[in-house]
């Protein structure tokens, strides 16, 4: 088991990574702690769940609503959970926002920790402090900033992964080494048939050093005033793919970080090589490269992105295989740029 740690104004979040999902009670304080998890989750997991008490909730983007944190309010007001209540989101990174933002919420927050069962999550959604809910299918738009105490990923959960669920969790792990590390993306490069069968030696560094790229950058901005922005690669046309098509988020996010490299390209930032590259390795992990979307739909939901600062966007765009950097760019000139060719 390898250790990363996360310090902020919003609290200090220990990432065990390798942890058995057997150990959480080690990890659970005394007093009481209630379950918040999805309907598959619990079908998989559910006797193996150290607490009594379970919140369960539906699976998909449609359930992650405020409504369903009215309904989660309403169960723990019924069970008269008070501010020593410990929450414990175990599931797929809707959980992990739900139950984060419950907690941080409710009777003005409580402590809370995760244990993420899908790739995406491990990597991506449970590490950071983002908890949010989607609102009137703008994604993540009602949310806060606030650590979990703990992050318990367990590498043989994602062993009842369907494949396409697999899939988008290898598209965050892909963003993390576009941005940042040139050698992790070789490494994926070379080592993409293992890691998505789930080889132990190959997942054990995938996971980490994804997170550590992840837990490095939000030691550093934890509230996304600057460096952190570049962890949004791949994600300002991915949420309006997401939005107008209905794709799955790691997908949206694949054919995101497509069309923010090739506007790299248009902007002479990235060579072709380094496009051809990313858009290989993310092809070996099963991912789409481009989408459906009707232009106008796409611009129109980035228009409305939560990022937007004014007139224009906090966009990343990538130097190199590794290197990311963040332009402002005028929303009126974002589509003319995008929808150029080279």
């Amino acid at each position: 088991m390898k250790t990363l740690s996360i310090s902020g104004a919003t609290g200090h979040s220990e990432i065990f990574v390798g942890e058995s999902f057997e150990h959480l009670s080690d990890h659970l304080p005394a007093d009481r702690a209630i379950a918040i998890t999805d309907e598959n989750v619990g079908r998989f997991y559910g006797d193996l769940f150290p607490v009594r008490e379970v919140i369960t909730i539906g699976q998909g983007e449609t359930i992650k609503t405020l409504e369903t944190v009215a309904g989660i309010y309403d169960q723990l007001i019924e069970r008269e959970a008070d501010r020593s209540v410990f929450m414990v989101g175990i599931g797929g990174g809707i959980v992990c926002d739900i139950a984060g933002f419950v907690a941080s919420t409710y009777l003005r927050g409580v402590r809370f920790g995760y244990v993420p069962t899908t790739l995406l999550a491990q990597v991506d959604a449970s590490v950071g402090g983002k908890t949010g809910v989607n609102f009137k299918g703008y994604k993540n738009m009602v949310g806060v900033f606030n650590q979990p105490e703990f992050v318990i990923c367990d590498p043989r959960m994602l062993e009842t992964l369907p494949e396409r669920e697999l899939a988008c969790g290898f598209a965050e792990v892909v963003k993390h080494a576009a941005i940042a590390d040139a050698d992790y993306f070789e490494f994926l490069e070379r080592e993409s048939p293992r890691a998505f069968s789930l080889d132990a030696a190959v997942m054990e560094r995938v996971v980490y050093d994804s997170i550590a790229i992840k837990a490095g950058v939000v030691n550093r901005d934890e509230r996304e005033k600057g460096e952190r922005r570049k962890l949004n690669f791949g994600h300002t046309f991915g949420h309006a793919v997401e939005k107008t098509e209905g794709r799955r988020h790691g997908e949206a996010v694949s054919i995101g970080m497509m069309m923010a490299a090739r506007l790299s390209q248009n902007l002479n930032m990235l060579d072709k090589k380094s496009v051809n590259r990313l858009a290989d390795l993310l092809a070996s992990f099963q991912l789409p490269l481009q989408g459906q979307s009707n232009k106008t739909q796409v611009m129109d939901a980035i228009a409305r992105d939560k990022k937007r600062d004014g007139d224009a966007l906090h966009f990343v765009l990538l130097e190199a295989l590794g290197q990311a950097v963040v332009k402002e760019i005028p929303i009126n000139e974002l589509q003319m740029m995008a929808g150029s060719e080279k």
